[in-house]
């Protein structure tokens, strides 16, 4: 178990975290709500050329199919801009390493995954991506499908919003996300990143004698700004196959533990903005207690064995605490950027990562994560409702079956697609080639791959070893369904809120702005996860933890 001075650490850090999410939810809720403030006169000439030049009317509202595939056609578009930059790179500038263009197949899972949030890269961008296509299309995807993820969470609340007649204008959320918050947070946080060391140069890889003699070539190019909304937008990946682990993108435990505040910021801000947009804030608190409740049991299960201090794939500037502490926080915001090999986690951390995907709200990606925790508190209160006698009603809305079975859709979305696509890559024969191996090991890496994507996080074990048609073809689809298929759901759910009665509270209502409450919460969210996936994770890291493992290497040496 970890030390008392550890756990000291740990509550510091988070205490100061949530402190500063806190007082940047006021913020967000003020640019969202379009609330006249000092800075219009600096961001409104900006944001009204914006709307000029594309024709968009900022007064103009929308329903939620309107809403919903307004951000779906744009990211498509996106996606689509993107991709001819990746598969035409060697004839376009900013390419001084002379890097070819991507395959097909490769451009289709990289466009897909970075547009979505998700960031699972089969790709080393080092080695691979031209200074033009990590700016352009790389971190030009990374703010969009943070900002379409900000918008649809926000929209989401607006439907739960007493008198509230639609879930306004995607396009004036999406320029707002983009010129309020996103750009100057990464602006700031890009300048602190080059402070602790991490280069921003578009100048070309650069070729070094040794003090031995040999020749060395150092592998710089515009990294803070990428990382910072990398981290900032829980998008994860980064410009280095090896990611925060290498020392050019995470040069030090000060960055390391800077990056950690960037990737949790923004989905525990969210969590205060629920309450303050709503008029109610008493109601974040089943978000935020549910969230971190759950982060912390997360943390728990990381931590039961003790951390290696330096082991196989743990980074030696780091050490086992803070490479564990890592993994838990990147998969529970689903950022799913690395500063440790995976293959160095004990099977009990990497079922803690586990957690944190399946249940998407601890406190899960910026937007998307206030989603699924919303989605979790109807499912609760349904079946508090049905147990107790009392009337499923949530912010005086009474719940109805159509609702019950839009949120269900919405949460078995997430099994489906990870479940079918594993048992597919086995039959069809795709595993052996990889040369992984078999067993729980490998089994906990496949199951791992699909859970990440399907999660929209985007860590992985597999790396460059996945970069084949069926999985990056596979992968793709899932990361599509896992962040467009819910998102649909929930909104729908949202819009059918609207304009929907509101009863006064009752007595006999279940108070949802309570710890009791939150308890009920964490627990029903534990039981739907762990019965929907226990068989798979009893076969993938439980197996491999009773098997004696105390990391991924030893077991695939054989050494036990």
């Amino acid at each position: 178990m970890i030390s008392p001075l550890q756990v000291l650490d740990l509550i510091i850090i988070l205490a100061v975290l949530v402190a500063c999410a806190w007082l940047l939810a006021p913020y967000i809720s003020n640019v969202f709500k379009r609330t006249p403030s000092k800075i219009d006169r600096v961001f409104n000439p900006i944001e009204n050329l914006i709307y000029r030049v594309t024709g968009v009317d900022p007064n103009h509202t929308m329903g939620w199919k309107e809403y919903f595939l307004s951000a779906l056609i744009l990211n498509i578009v996106q996606m689509a801009i993107a991709a001819v930059i990746l598969t035409y790179q060697g004839s376009l500038p900013l390419n001084p390493m002379h890097f070819p263009g991507l395959s097909w197949d490769l451009t289709f899972n990289t466009v897909v995954s970075i547009a979505t949030n998700t960031n699972l890269q089969h790709y080393a961008g080092e080695v691979s991506l031209s200074y033009l296509s990590q700016m352009s299309a790389i971190q030009f995807l990374q703010f969009t499908s943070a900002a379409t993820g900000i918008c649809c969470g926000i929209a989401m609340v607006r439907g739960l919003v007493l008198h509230s007649k639609d879930l306004g204008n995607f396009f004036v959320d999406f320029v707002r996300a983009l010129t309020r918050l996103l750009i100057p947070l990464c602006f700031v946080a890009a300048l602190i990143l080059v402070a602790l060391g991490v280069p921003q140069t578009i100048s070309g890889y650069a070729t070094v004698k040794t003090v031995e003699g040999a020749t060395q070539t150092i592998l710089v190019g515009p990294v803070a700004s990428l990382v910072s909304i990398m981290q900032l937008g829980t998008n994860g990946g980064g410009y280095y196959g090896a990611n925060s682990a290498y020392p050019f993108q995470n040069p030090s435990p000060e960055s390391d533990l800077v990056e950690i505040f960037m990737m949790l910021l923004l989905p525990t801000a969210l969590c205060f903005v629920f309450g303050d947009y709503i008029g109610k804030k008493k109601e974040s608190l089943p978000i935020i207690v549910g969230a971190y409740g759950l982060f912390a049991i997360d943390l728990a299960i990381a931590f039961i064995p003790n951390p290696i201090l330096v082991g196989p794939g743990l980074e030696t500037r780091f050490g086992g605490f803070m490479s564990t502490f890592w993994t838990v926080v990147t998969t529970a915001v689903t950022t799913g950027s690395v500063n440790s090999s995976l293959y160095g986690m004990h099977p009990l951390a990497i079922l803690a990562a586990f957690m944190g995907m399946l249940i998407q709200s601890t406190p899960g990606g910026k937007g998307v994560g206030l989603m699924y925790m919303l989605m979790y508190i109807i499912i609760t209160i349904f079946i508090v409702g049905l147990m107790s006698g009392r009337t499923p009603e949530y912010l005086g809305i009474k719940i109805t079956g159509r609702d019950v079975k839009l949120v269900m859709l919405a949460f078995l979305i997430h099994p489906l697609i990870i479940i079918i696509p594993t048992v597919i890559a086995y039959a069809a024969n795709q595993v052996a080639p990889l040369g992984i191996g078999s067993g729980s090991i490998a089994f906990t890496q496949i199951f791992y791959e699909y859970a990440s994507s399907a999660a929209n996080n985007g860590s992985d074990f597999l790396g460059t070893t996945a970069n084949t048609p069926f999985f990056n073809v596979s992968t793709a689809i899932v990361i599509f369904c896992g962040r467009y298929g819910p998102i649909s759901c929930l909104l729908a759910l949202a819009g059918s809120m609207l304009g929907r009665n509101r009863a006064t509270t009752s007595p006999a209502a279940i108070k949802t702005a309570s710890f009791p409450f939150s308890i009920v919460l964490i627990a029903s969210i534990l039981i739907l996860v762990v019965l929907t996936f226990f068989p798979f994770l009893a076969v993938g890291p439980i197996l491999a933890y009773f098997q004696g493992n105390t990391n991924f290497f030893g077991a695939i040496a054989g050494v036990l």
